[in-house]
């Protein structure tokens, strides 16, 4: 793991991504969790004062130990207990039917199969349990959608593999999903290319 995605990387993502609009997104998303819940793709940690008061404790992972150092400065201020392992979202360590909630915040641009990733999701989950997200992808305008395409190696360059052209909403269905709540938005605080976004949360099918 090279020094640009272990120690640039996380600085650049936290700094753009720590903004009123983002953690307004993060907020209203895990409005309803409860319980034990898994994040996948923890990163700096930005979700962690946004878990309410019915959360138990959360179990954390990130395949980037450069995140470490932020992420537990916002663990250690976090009003539920939070641990964080190094672990991949693709593989995840756990047992069938172990969590309430499953969350990923700002991932499935990144993670290198979404359908593996999702099928994790799914397999995690209790019964009645529910997939939390707020996730950035690829837009409805047609010409927003044209300059994401246009500029997608670059973003993933630059961006640690992050992708501008993934259409989440689809793939989430795809992954025998139903959405419970949806709201899509438009994140005026992001650069233009990654300003369509979308957060809520799904019930597995």
């Amino acid at each position: 793991m090279g020094f640009y995605r272990q120690s640039v990387l996380p600085f650049l993502l936290d700094t753009a991504t720590n903004t009123p609009a983002f953690n307004e997104c993060r907020r209203r998303m895990l409005e309803g969790a409860h319980g034990r819940v898994l994040e996948i793709g923890f990163g700096t940690g930005l979700s962690a004062p946004h878990y309410p008061p019915a959360v138990e404790r959360v179990v954390a992972v990130d395949s980037n130990s450069g995140n470490d150092k932020r992420a537990q400065r916002r663990i250690a201020s976090a009003s539920v207990p939070i641990e964080l392992r190094l672990a991949d979202g693709q593989a995840l360590p756990f047992d069938d039917a172990s969590f309430d909630g499953v969350v990923t915040s700002l991932v499935l641009c990144t993670v290198p199969d979404v359908a593996r990733t999702l099928a994790e999701v799914r397999r995690v989950l209790k019964p009645g349990g529910r997939y939390f997200f707020f996730e950035h992808g690829l837009g409805d305008r047609p010409k927003l959608r044209q300059w994401q395409r246009r500029m997608n190696g670059m973003q993933m360059l630059l961006c640690g593999g992050c992708r501008l052209d993934r259409p989440i909403r689809s793939l989430i269905e795809e992954a025998q999903f139903r959405f419970d709540s949806v709201d899509d938005v438009s994140l005026r605080s992001a650069p233009w290319l990654v300003s369509s976004a979308m957060w809520g949360a799904a019930s597995p099918r």
